[in-house]
């Protein structure tokens, strides 16, 4: 066991007696062998602890064993807890005597809040007969939807990397929609007896077209057809007036960046949110200017 004069203060698996220790109980401090079934014993270097809060945290850290001698010190300890994943085999001491399905076996991290003490981290597991205890934030499972629905960057299809373009003819933009690169696209996480269903859609695009201009558009834009001839577009377009020949390899260095609204609400819950999604993808684009051919 390090002692509480080095910065960072760490043992593992150690099973002591119940209850926790003030850092100033002993020359090892609050790492010392009263804590049960300690994974992580942390000192937090150059910080006083009685700063502000850090997330939510629980008021009520496990009671200390009677006549620990720890049970005035209850109120210096602000705790979390979550479900360990995976669960302790039948018959792991961290079952306090229960079997599985009987309960569940928490990681609990607990924080010296005593501002006149340095900071500390002791995290612990805890057998807890219902997961009530534990606070499911509806808007992390929403993030969890998000990131598994694999969001991409817009798939440009004009301009083409492959093309030219002209000097003053309005050249067309628009994207090839699909669930990850423009949407809709619906996930769901759960947690804790909690489902939070998440629904994402593009709600913008922004063109920086590599020539200090940006065009932002809220459709994937039109597809370009030969009939339409030398026209604009009618929802997302742009005209370049400088060829590209002085551009890095002769081409402007553009990026599509879309901006995903997504929409949360906890199944059953009432309990709704938004979300913001950026994704990006960059483009290439070769303008050159109008030969006339002398007669």
């Amino acid at each position: 066991m390090l002692r509480q004069t080095t910065a960072w203060a760490v043992f593992l698996s150690v099973t002591a007696s119940l209850g926790f220790a003030s850092p100033a109980a002993a020359d090892d401090g609050v790492c010392k062998g009263r804590t049960k079934y300690i994974t992580l014993c942390v000192k937090k270097p150059g910080e006083e602890s009685g700063g502000g809060d850090q997330g939510k945290r629980s008021s009520q850290p496990p009671a200390p064993k009677p006549g620990s001698g720890a049970e005035n010190e209850r109120d210096h300890w602000r705790c979390t807890k979550a479900l360990k994943n995976p669960q302790p085999p039948a018959g792991s001491p961290e079952w306090e005597g229960h079997e599985p399905g009987d309960g569940a076996v928490y990681l609990q991290e607990c924080e010296w809040v005593d501002e006149k003490e340095a900071g500390y981290f002791v995290v612990t597991t805890v057998w807890a007969a219902t997961p009530d205890e534990v606070t499911i934030d509806p808007a992390v499972l929403a993030q969890q939807a998000v990131d598994s629905m694999l969001l991409t960057g817009p798939a440009v299809a004009s301009p083409r990397p492959e093309g030219t373009y002209t000097v003053g003819v309005p050249m067309w933009l628009w994207v090839t929609p699909s669930p990850t690169t423009w949407g809709p696209n619906t996930a769901s996480a759960s947690a804790g007896g909690i489902t939070v269903s998440a629904t994402a859609q593009v709600s913008s695009i922004s063109w920086r077209m590599g020539d200090g201009s940006t065009v932002t558009c809220t459709g994937p834009g039109t597809a370009y057809s030969a009939a339409r001839g030398m026209s604009p577009s009618p929802d997302c377009g742009h005209v370049y007036r400088t060829p590209s020949v002085h551009q890095p390899a002769n081409k402007y260095q553009g990026t599509a960046t879309t901006t995903w609204t997504v929409n949360w609400a906890v199944t059953g819950g009432g309990q709704t949110g938004q979300l913001t999604e950026v994704r990006q993808s960059p483009f290439t684009v070769s303008v050159g200017e109008l030969q006339v051919v002398g007669q």
